[in-house]
């Protein structure tokens, strides 16, 4: 399969290369950068931080052995998102009588307190609670795809190709999320009576 160009690539490249050639001290660096974020979208999907730490170690142990090709990978995020996905759910398979047929209906996933910044907007703290609540109440699926596209910056065809969903889903599933937070904002401030003055100025 053919990946996306990565627009982290030129990052990426040099450190590949090293990888390539057996250098440890380059296989680490990628290790660090990408492990914080796999052991967490592992973790999602099986439930367990132990079993999630040995997929993502499962993954970046066939990275090692397969070095000499690493360089061919166009994407490393989207090859190690999908391998990620792909252990996990055999791992979940031999926990598991039924198979999984839409195995993302049913996983839920924490966000991290850094989806949505105060900081970028103005907003009461009370505010900030209500989208937070939002965000937490969305669907299993919905707060997935939310999470990988605002937390760890992915595109829309990149979480495409990892959950192996379509972009339409993905853009409807971010504008439920959208519309809820939205909903939670608009509930907030309909909270707070509007002043005379600004109620009464002419346009």
């Amino acid at each position: 399969m053919e990946h996306l160009q990565d627009p982290d690539y030129a990052y990426i490249k040099p450190l590949l290369q090293k990888v390539a050639t057996g250098d440890q001290r380059a296989f680490r660096e990628l290790y660090h950068t990408f492990h914080k974020r796999l052991h967490y979208f592992a973790f999602a999907l099986v439930k367990t931080k132990e079993a999630a730490e040995e997929i993502v170690e499962d993954v970046f142990i066939r990275l090692w052995s397969q070095r000499a090709t690493i360089t061919q990978i166009n994407n490393l995020k989207i090859y190690l998102y999908t391998a990620t996905k792909n252990t996990a759910l055999n791992y979940l398979s031999k926990k598991a009588r039924e198979s999984m047929v839409e195995p993302f209906d049913d996983i839920d996933i924490a966000l991290q307190e850094t989806s949505i910044s105060p900081e970028q907007i103005m907003i009461t703290t009370e505010t900030y609670q209500q989208i937070r609540q939002a965000v937490e109440a969305l669907p299993p699926r919905c707060k997935m795809i939310f999470k990988l596209i605002r937390e760890d910056g992915l595109k829309y065809k990149e979480v495409s190709e990892i959950l192996n969903i379509s972009i339409n889903t993905i853009d409807a599933q971010m504008a439920i999320a959208v519309q809820r937070i939205a909903d939670a904002v608009r509930k907030d401030f309909e909270k707070f009576p509007r002043s005379k003055s600004t109620s009464s100025k002419k346009i």
